[in-house]
């Protein structure tokens, strides 16, 4: 069978949406394994294969996120100081085109200006001239309203030409009523920015919701 390479949204029945989250699932079996780092443009690895960049605000759960979607705990450490991390961290997953690069977080109260304008300005730069980047997923809590710093940074995507899709976390933190309310504003969301992917996927890192569909999504990329 040909899988869609647009994903879950482009599956015509059970079947390929099924052979979707089969691909998901064999791809992060593999084993993930972090490279190499970068806090500057001069230092980014050679763009080889496929990379899916993961983005939010300090405290939107990225490092949970990624150790649940790849199945390893210890992958990408919990920062008990949110905000300090300004580097690129990037992740391979063996034997396939796929890489991860964990970005740092913006939008952290306590960090300096100057910081947030490093961080802005190296997430652009790598954001525009990436060639092999093909999408970034942007996280959303599910608890909290959208930041304005959540907003820039689509504009930012948006001005960038980098497809993005949203993804809302911490899930099991809400209640079904909020959280329907919470996910129908953040597709709204999406369809106002030309970057924006139409599909919004909802998860939890502690009960593992969402992450079969946030895996497919990801394997149809390789398609």
């Amino acid at each position: 069978m040909t899988l869609p390479s647009g994903g879950l949204l482009e599956a015509r029945d059970d079947e390929e949406r099924a052979a979707l989250i089969e691909a998901g699932r064999l791809l992060f079996a593999r084993k993930c394994d972090f490279f190499t780092a970068a806090q500057g443009l001069d230092h980014l690895p050679p763009p080889e294969g496929i990379e899916v960049a993961l983005a939010g605000r300090s405290n939107v759960g990225k490092s949970s996120l990624m150790n649940a979607l790849t199945g390893q705990n210890s992958l990408a450490r919990v920062s008990v100081t949110p905000g300090r991390t300004k580097q690129l961290n990037f992740f391979r997953v063996e034997e396939s085109e796929m890489t991860l690069v964990d970005m740092p977080g913006y939008g952290y109260a306590k960090a300096s200006k100057a910081m947030k304008e490093d961080w802005q300005g190296l997430m652009f730069d790598f954001l525009r001239g990436r060639p092999n980047l093909r999408r970034v997923l942007l996280l959303m809590d599910s608890r909290i309203e959208t930041k304005p710093s959540d907003t820039a940074v689509m504009d930012l995507l948006d001005r960038a030409a980098v497809p993005f899709q949203l993804i809302l976390t911490k899930a099991d933190s809400v209640k079904p009523g909020p959280l329907a309310r919470r996910r129908a504003e953040i597709e709204a969301l999406a369809r106002k920015h030309p970057a924006g992917h139409p599909l919004v996927i909802t998860t939890s890192s502690e009960t593992g919701l969402g992450m079969d569909e946030l895996r497919a999504e990801m394997a149809a990329l390789l398609v």
